[in-house]
């Protein structure tokens, strides 16, 4: 489209071909994809603040794989079912995973007990993927179907998909915003935290939930997009700073905007380049490099 077909398009003067393309095609996969890159932004945010870690990412409890394999056992045994049943499989085993991670640690439930059960999950979700993966390859649709799911990818996103993440994103991102000062005092130390009033306690809950609800929805209408939710905080936090009250929003933006940024070439390449193939081309170098950078 010429940049007059796409004013046209916009102003609604244009003809019915510009609109659907403009409307029906490009504007919805643009919307999931800020909202799935900010939705991960934000909960590696919350990971990192909460296992107090840098290194932590938003699959780290399982959610990531919990949610493929949801997604995967409906493309295996109930795609005919309808549009919304992958997404709602997906959150579905996102959930459970947190879930269990919480039953395995509920004697302790420290950050520690945490991230074993989420390592353990993690191992035993991705053997029953590849499982499920390997027994379909004999279905060539199928198994294509799972492996570019799995790569992640926004490509053919509706205004349904739109409904289905944006509205949960949001609103579990305001919710985290206030959050922001409770999560530097967590940066001490639980025992510190709580000295300057902080809950610690039910601050983790919050961020269990919060975390869990953004990687959920993100992986629900977006599928798998590894190191969106690693690569951003740490930048962030190496050119502005630990704190959190403006990390959260920076990481949120940035996050939006290198999805986008790894989506334009998806555009061109088809289906030959998988989305997060290219987040974690883009945002491994780029990390490294600035890593030696600051370290000079």
């Amino acid at each position: 489209m010429s940049p007059s077909e796409l004013w046209g398009a916009i102003c609604g003067a244009g003809d019915d071909s510009s609109r659907i393309i403009f409307f029906d095609i490009r504007l919805p996969r643009t919307i999931v994809g800020i909202f799935v890159g900010a939705g991960l932004g934000a909960s590696g945010v919350v990971m990192q603040a909460f296992f107090r870690n840098p290194l932590a990412s938003p699959g780290l409890l399982g959610v990531s794989s919990g949610g493929a394999l949801g997604a995967v056992i409906a493309i295996v045994f109930a795609t005919s079912l309808g549009l919304f049943t992958i997404p709602f499989a997906s959150v579905l085993g996102a959930f459970m995973a947190t879930g269990a991670v919480m039953m395995l640690a509920r004697k302790g439930a420290s950050p520690e007990h945490l991230l074993l059960a989420g390592v353990a999950l993690n191992a035993l979700f991705g053997a029953a993927t590849s499982f499920l993966l390997s027994a379909s390859a004999t279905h060539t649709h199928l198994g294509a179907q799972i492996l570019f799911w799995l790569m992640g990818g926004i490509e053919n996103r509706t205004w349904e998909h739109v409904w289905m993440a944006a509205p949960g994103i949001l609103v579990a991102s305001v919710l985290l915003l206030p959050l922001g000062r409770p999560m530097n005092l967590l940066a001490l130390g639980d025992s510190g935290a709580q000295s300057l009033g902080v809950n610690v306690r039910r601050l983790r809950w919050q961020l269990i939930a919060l975390s869990t609800t953004l990687t959920a929805l993100a992986t629900a209408v977006g599928g798998v997009i590894g190191f969106v939710g690693l690569v951003v905080p740490h930048i962030f936090r190496l050119l502005d700073g630990p704190n959190h009250r403006r990390l959260l929003p920076l990481s949120m933006i940035g996050g939006a905007s290198l999805v986008l940024l790894c989506d334009l070439p998806t555009r061109f390449l088809g289906s030959g380049m998988r989305l997060g193939v290219l987040t974690s081309l883009v945002g491994g170098p780029f990390l490294l490099w600035l890593l030696r950078r600051r370290s000079c």
